[in-house]
């Protein structure tokens, strides 16, 4: 947890999540446990010791180590090797080439020949992307690889893999050619837009530091040309042990990972001499300047103030974990005040945040941006200085902090419910946190204890005194704005003289109107539990509820803390005219951005506090859907938010335009992109501009949206709960559950409706259709080939299709990539449905150069059919199989996994016991079973393939000769 989890808490905060999602702990409910006991008070200046979960050890050669035992996932050993060294420490003849030695990684090591490495990790059922990873950043570079733990010997391996990557990697000469060219598409694939901007902006963010001259991905023009020999000199020269960090979370023995730690990198040695370690300074800035940086691809308009840089400095006491606590409760405040003026009539912005966070490890900035809105620049800026202006001059109200104050306290209380319940991959990352950034790591016990004695006692006083010190008045800045080009963009004279005039502007403190501190003043007239069965097998309990409603109940013990929903019956937006499809479509969004009966998104805000509760009602194609969330704690706030759903709409015509508003300044935003144009082109080539197909929207489209034919829309569905079967599965007590399902679920209107989907007529085209879409200015094009047709639908053949696709992606990655060079990413993806009939749908993606198109599509073909004819090696089926019984052993343990399971189960009349016999089905699927999917699924007389490629063939020209077209995209390492 630590300092992590009070920044994400602010970073939630500067998203906007769905009020709901906040909670607070309430006096007792079922399955809480007691909160740690209180020994000694607190002493603000003592250190923040390391928790005794973790054992944290150094090697005399300098390597750190982290050890942990944690059992979820059972059977599971989360490894990281961490090295403390990224792209800021590149020479100018290595720049990329950080990332460019991880990528040598999995290309052969002394105990690992090319592709053994991860051929070997797939044969166990670690998925090369999905599992097995790695990323390169500025100042570090982390290798990512979950074990299985049920042999001995994979884990002695995996610390062979681990200690391979230290020191051991081999630089074969024609392994550095190959992997040229897959970084090469990986630069490629990042070219664009915000690539483009990115060079601009840059050394503005960083001002003048190194920083902006070091992307993690590097420049075109080292990675053609760089030598052999600088890409060895930053393997030898960084990668030691005084560098380094092996992180060990899972279900092993803590003496066993310690004595294979030991035995595989006590005997590294640090270079001698070893160069000093430097880290990038920032420069403080003094003057106040604006920059505008346009694109007539960007994805959207926005302004961002930021603030001189601060170094920062991890004091590791107790005082500096209360100090932010402080800044989470401040942040909180603060921009949930923003997100108020986002819900005006006519806001000043589509959203916005303001907050003190870190730029890099080692310094921080107060920032304010916003995501512009019709308004524009200048009224966004305004709106951004004043409020914050506000905060600065008055403060907060006390009733404001008591909100956020529960808030925060029932995100800790969720924590510490689920100490035992944590993956440990969570653990592994708070670890890396540590190591690189000296984040605090004293156990979740601890830091409960540590928040639960010093929250209440921050005062508003604290909080005000913080707001006046920390947001910045009359300071250097850099006004930044970034956006599609337009004829009215504005000036960087505009953008300083708006914040200059909301510095002097006159205010007055901000009115925090008062609302109920309830949903309801009482619960509805309760129905009864008319029928109830039980299937041991499964854990299951069925209830049918007096009015007709019925109920699935599946308690777990895989969370403590968590209680997930699901309802659905066929209807949805198929029920609907042509003519009253966006009005269908919009009608779920308009109706939840007004509110729940008299209270306004924001009242609802203000009166979950401090509860962990979430419903989202709405009309999907072909069925209407109901799901929700809760904590353990907070199942009645959950079942009365859904009973609420069904007891009439909140009309609000302010509301109503303002979310009108946002979606036509955001479709004004996507017509320039290629992304965009390209997803029309494919889904006007496959469904012939069919009125349901999915497609981008233009500005004008959703004026045509009728607020009041989409409340009626909402209201035919959602004033019955008729044919509606409710799911329910974790952490509840079925006897203290029972009485509220009859309360809330039991009470809800179920007049007649019609509950059945009906067939709109969406078909694909038939035969083999090829179209060519010119879009973008970077030399980069993208291949979609869509293949579809009837077939009848089972669970056994949905196996098949979804192995077929598996061993795709296997032979995709190999052949293209690895063997090829021709991508850096891509794959297929595909379904199986009954609905409205039978039929299925694969896709296939493959981002690649325009000089390269013919020869990816015709590669790609060529696998098809490989496995048309001979079906997949059994190799690759092996790995396809034992990713999947991993995955599914985990999965079990999921609430999310059963709640998914038990609705496909019940709306498709399937069986729900068949996730018992899934292993076996998989272990009994053949080369012919995948051989025969191949020739049913991928029709070589019946796809539609769409490319797109650069809008000018100087583009194009460009990438085939190997000039370089624009800068270097800011990736992180793949």
């Amino acid at each position: 947890m630590s300092k992590y989890f009070v920044r994400g808490l602010c970073m939630v905060a500067m998203l906007f999540a769905h009020p709901a999602l906040n909670a607070k702990p309430p006096a007792a409910a079922a399955r809480a446990t007691a909160a740690p006991a209180a020994t000694a008070p607190l002493r603000l200046d003592a250190p923040i010791p390391v928790g005794p979960q973790v054992k944290v050890g150094k090697l005399a050669n300098g390597l750190t180590y982290y050890i942990q035992r944690n059992a979820r996932p059972e059977r599971k050993l989360e490894l990281r090797l961490v090295v403390k060294a990224g792209s800021i420490l590149e020479d100018e003849d290595q720049r990329g080439l950080a990332h460019f030695v991880e990528h040598m990684a999995f290309n052969g090591s002394t105990h690992f020949h090319k592709h053994e490495l991860v051929s070997y990790l797939q044969s166990i059922g670690v998925g090369f992307g999905a599992d097995l990873n790695a990323y390169t950043s500025f100042d570090e570079t982390v290798y990512i690889l979950p074990i299985p733990t049920d042999k001995p010997e994979h884990v002695a391996k995996a610390f062979q893999v681990l200690e391979d990557w230290a020191h051991g990697l081999r630089f074969d000469l024609d392994a550095i050619e190959k992997e040229r060219g897959i970084v090469l598409e990986e630069l490629r694939l990042g070219k664009g837009a915000s690539d483009r901007m990115g060079k601009q902006i840059m050394p503005a963010i960083f001002n003048g530091s190194k920083y902006a001259e070091r992307l993690p991905i590097g420049t075109e023009e080292v990675l053609r040309s760089f030598q052999p020999e600088a890409l060895t000199r930053f393997y030898r020269d960084w990668y030691r042990p005084d560098l380094m960090a092996v992180v060990v979370v899972g279900d092993i023995e803590p003496a066993r990972a310690e004595q294979l730690v030991k035995s595989h990198f006590a005997r590294l040695k640090n270079p001698v001499p070893a160069r000093p370690r430097p880290y990038a300074e920032i420069p403080a800035r003094q003057a106040t300047e604006a920059l505008v940086v346009t694109d007539q691809e960007a994805t959207g308009n926005a302004v961002l103030i930021r603030y001189p840089v601060q170094p920062v400095v991890e004091a590791g006491t107790i005082r500096a974990y209360r100090d932010d606590l402080v800044q989470a409760l401040f942040s909180s405040m603060l921009n949930q005040r923003l997100q108020e003026l986002s819900q005006l009539p006519e806001p000043p912005y589509m959203g916005a945040s303001s907050s003190l966070g870190k730029l890099t490890p080692r310094y921080r900035s107060y920032n304010a941006s916003a995501a512009l809105g019709p308004r524009g620049a200048e009224a966004a800026l305004t709106a951004l200085v004043e409020e914050n202006e506000r905060a600065r001059r008055f403060g907060f109200s006390a009733a404001e902090l008591e909100r956020v104050k529960k808030s925060l306290m029932r995100n800790y209380e969720q924590a510490w419910n689920e100490r035992a319940k944590s993956d440990s991959a969570t653990y592994a990352a708070e670890y890396i946190r540590n190591f690189l950034q000296q984040e605090a790591i004293p156990g979740i016990d601890t830091e409960y204890r540590y928040v639960r004695e010093l929250v209440p006692g921050i005062t508003l006083e604290e909080l005000n005194a913080y707001a006046r010190r920390t947001i910045p008045a009359d300071s250097g800045k850099l006004v930044l704005y970034t956006g599609v080009t337009r004829p009215d963009t504005p000036q960087g004279a505009q953008l300083l003289g708006a914040v200059a005039g909301a510095e002097r502007a006159r205010l007055h403190p901000h009115d925090d109107k008062a609302v109920a501190t309830r949903l309801m003043e009482r619960p509805p007239k309760a129905g009864t539990i008319v029928s109830e069965t039980h299937d041991k097998a499964l854990g299951l309990t069925r209830l049918e509820l007096s009015n007709g409603v019925k109920v699935i109940l599946k308690p777990t013990d895989f969370r403590n803390d968590q209680v997930l929903m699901s309802a659905a019956r066929f209807g949805g937006q198929s029920l609907f005219g042509d003519q009253d499809i966006l009005n269908a479509r919009f009608a779920n969004a308009i109706v939840a951005s007004m509110g729940v009966r008299e209270f306004s998104p924001l009242d609802m805000r203000k009166i979950l506090a401090g509860k962990a509760a979430q419903v989202n009602v709405g009309l999907a194609n072909y069925t209407d859907v109901v799901v929700g969330a809760s904590g353990a704690t907070d199942i009645e706030t959950m079942l009365q938010l859904t009973w609420l759903k069904f007891q009439g709409v909140r009309r609000d015509e302010d509301l109503f335009k303002s979310y009108v508003g946002k979606q036509v300044e955001q479709a004004r935003n996507q017509t320039a992109q290629p992304g965009a144009r390209f997803g029309d082109a494919v889904m006007e080539a496959l469904y012939n501009k069919h009125p349901r197909a999915p497609r981008t929207l233009r500005a004008e489209e959703y004026e045509q949206i009728d607020l009041d034919r989409s409340i009626d829309i909402f209201r035919e569905r959602f004033s019955s709960a008729r044919d509606l079967g409710f799911i329910l599965v974790g952490s509840f007590d079925l006897a203290a559950i029972k009485p509220l399902l009859a309360t809330y679920l039991g009470s809800l209107p179920t007049p007649e409706l019609t509950v059945a989907y009906r067939d709109v007529g969406l078909r694909p085209a038939q035969g083999v259709v090829k179209r060519e879409v010119r879009s973008g200015s970077e030399p980069k094009s993208t291949i979609s080939l869509t293949f579809t047709g009837m077939a009848e639908f089972s669970e056994a053949e949905q196996l098949r299709l979804s192995a077929l696709l598996e061993v795709v992606n296997l032979r995709i990655i190999d052949v293209l990539r690895e063997k090829m060079a021709l991508i850096y990413g891509g794959g297929a993806s595909g379904v199986l449905s009954k609905i409205p009939y039978g039929n299925y749908s694969i896709g296939v993606t493959l981002p690649t150069g325009p000089e390269h198109v013919d020869k990816v599509i015709a590669a790609t073909f060529a696998e098809i059919e490989k496995l048309q004819q001979d079906g997949p090696d059994a190799a690759d089926l092996d790995k396809v199989k034992s990713n999947w019984i991993q995955n599914h052993r985990r999965s079990l343990r999921e609430n999310g996994y059963w709640l998914g399971h038990l609705q496909t189960a019940l709306s498709e009349g399937t069986d729900p016991a068949a996730i018992l016999q899934v292993e076996k089905q998989v272990q009994a699927l053949s080369s012919a079973d995948i051989r025969g999917a191949a020739r049913r699924y991928f029709n070589r007389q019946n796809y539609v393939q769409v490319v797109l490629n650069p809008e000018t063939q100087a583009a194009a020209t460009m990438a085939a000769s190997g000039v370089q077209a624009a800068a270097p995209a800011p990736l992180p390492g793949g």
